[in-house]
């Protein structure tokens, strides 16, 4: 059979992409009326100062710990994705749809990505694109608007650009991949490893140092710059001061670096599934015996409380689903352990520039998100999805051009399977931040017309709908007093109490949780969001219900009674 036509493989690839975009806009359209949750809040706020002082974004105040303090110095981030948030709502407005679908554009931009950019690495890319989509970590964070989808979008495409212009040297390409390594370092502080990441590719491939060094002076200027003007106007270096923010976070906690890997592995492995899905296709079974029983032991000395962060412990009640949380972490760090032999074996088979870059990629991840961020989470295992995906599809072109028995349907069973508890996940973080949104509303309906001044206490998204409606943010050196206030609290996440005899009642709002699968439950061992709720990324199991209480400040006339909305 003749080898296929340059013009057949072009057409081939444009139906890939067709069909790619088509599958992103139907995973991720469902979930658009999704409420704003975790830190969405704090980049809506930046991108409200930005339309007002478009050249002062962090110039203004924000009350995030029980204390007002500048935007500078409470958020970790560059703005470049707060802009975006700004000159989306200019045209499509302030809802929760309108800017969850701005931000389609860099979801179909990592996917669009993953594939131009597998088709230098592999003769499957769709493989490495569908193992990209189909992934709990990329779906979840597609459906914020917080800037780490956006970051690997600015990432991928400064790839594409810098390689495809630098053997035969195209200086138009290189100068757009600066340009964007620029921008993705201003969407991100993590955008800063494409610096190194690429010029160790480059030596590797031409062996020397060439006239493309010079091309990676101008991020590093850029960023230099924006060091200055941060201080000038702010007062304060942000990117060194998000380094050494995290440094103080690591070194309080005082965690083994054992304990450390294993949480790491399980937030690699449970963000790409596809990892795990496809373990017995790509792994002798001996190995995955092997692996399996010392995932096994890691994982329940971890579920019984022998191996914890340090210091910082997990709460009480994530032990009592010891044999649940066991099971998952047995799953999750096998797989995680599965993307890092990935990334090793292919760089010892191939030993060439590409697998270097790829397993620098996965490698550097890997090394940042647990021993040098703030704390292990999904959205910083997020970079290395492109790469693991694209690790997988080289493995399953090894593996396809060795065995008689290769059918090309055996690659649709573990893509449906990872995709299908994708999918369910993210229904579930959706239903998980639309119950701060309902609870913020139930609040507002008993507290309307009322006398007194509304407080809370969270933050999240919670905070952004308490504030929506004129509710006020506690603040621990003045906490409200005055009879006739009222306080709203999350559960039991209070950081601090009002004392009984300043409570005249008490009202009690449950929002169920009914999809047996979760993003954040202490109880259950997950914090996709941070290690420090638990060593899963997320977990399978009975899910409690969110719980937020409304108290009446005054002298204690009325017994505390307990009513339950749904």
């Amino acid at each position: 059979m003749a080898p296929p036509t340059d013009s057949f493989q072009n057409k081939r690839s444009r139906v890939h992409y067709i069909l790619l975009a088509v599958v992103v806009v139907a995973c991720l359209v469902p979930f658009s009326g999704k409420a704003f949750n975790v830190d969405d809040t704090l980049f809506v706020y930046v991108a409200r100062q930005i339309t007002r002082h478009p050249l002062d974004p962090y110039g203004f105040k924000v009350n995030w710990f029980l204390d007002a303090v500048p935007m500078a110095y409470e958020t970790k981030n560059p703005p470049l994705a707060a802009y975006y948030i700004a000159a989306a709502a200019g045209f499509l407005g302030w809802s929760e749809r309108a800017l969850h679908l701005a931000f389609l554009l860099p979801a179909l931009a990592v996917v669009l990505g993953t594939y131009r950019l597998a088709q230098r690495f592999t003769s499957s890319p769709l493989l490495a694109a569908a193992a990209t989509l189909l992934t709990p970590a990329f779906l979840v964070s597609a459906n914020s608007v917080m800037c780490d989808t956006m970051m690997l979008a600015l990432w991928l495409w400064a790839i594409i650009f810098w390689i495809e212009g630098l053997e035969p040297q195209k200086p138009r390409y290189l100068a757009i991949s600066v340009l964007v390594i620029t921008l993705c370092a201003l969407t991100k502080y993590f955008g800063i490893a494409l610096i190194p990441l690429l010029a160790a590719y480059s030596f590797a491939r031409q062996r020397r140092l060439g006239s493309w060094a010079w091309y990676l002076l101008f991020p590093v200027l850029a960023l230099t710059g924006y060091q200055h003007w941060t201080k000038a106007v702010y007062g304060l270096r942000m990117i060194t001061s998000a380094a050494h923010m995290s440094t103080g976070v690591r070194q309080a906690r005082q965690s083994s670096a054992l304990a450390t890997a294993l949480v790491d592995l399980s937030f690699v492995g449970g963000c790409t599934l596809p990892a795990l899905t496809f373990a017995p296709i790509i792994w002798p079974r001996r190995k995955i015996l092997a692996v399996c029983v010392a995932s096994g032991i890691a994982g329940f000395l971890i579920s019984g409380g022998r191996i914890g962060l340090g210091e910082m412990l997990w709460p009480p009640d994530f032990y009592q689903h010891s044999v649940l949380v066991g099971i998952q972490l047995t799953l999750f760090i096998a797989a995680g352990v599965s993307v890092i032999a990935l990334a090793a074996t292919d760089t010892w088979k191939r030993k060439d520039a590409d697998s270097l870059l790829l397993m620098l990629w996965v490698v550097g991840t890997f090394v940042f998100t647990g021993f040098l961020n703030w704390a292990i989470n999904a959205r910083s295992v997020l970079p290395l999805i492109p790469a693991a995906g694209i690790l997988l599809a080289r493995r399953v072109d090894a593996i396809r051009a060795t065995s008689i028995r290769w059918r090309a349907a055996m690659l649709a069973i573990p893509l449906a399977v990872a995709g299908a508890v994708s999918l369910w996940l993210t229904w579930a973080d959706t239903e998980l931040a639309n119950s701060a949104r309902t609870a913020a509303a139930l609040i507002e309906q008993k507290t309307r017309n009322q006398p007194g001044k509304v407080w809370f206490l969270g933050h999240w998204g919670f905070q952004y709908y308490m504030e929506s409606f004129g509710a006020r943010a506690v603040v621990v050196d003045d906490p409200p007093q005055r009879p006739g206030d009222f306080l709203a609290v999350v559960g039991d996440r209070s950081l601090f109490e009002v004392r009984p005899k300043f409570v005249t009642s008490r009202d009690e709002i449950q929002i169920p949780m009914r999809l047996g699968i979760t993003t954040i439950q202490s109880e259950l061992g997950t914090g996709f969001y941070s290690s420090d709720l638990g060593p899963l990324p997320f977990a399978v199991g009975p899910v409690p219900p969110e719980r937020y209480e409304l108290l009446r400040l005054g002298p204690k006339s009325i017994p505390a009674g307990t009513t339950a909305s749904p």
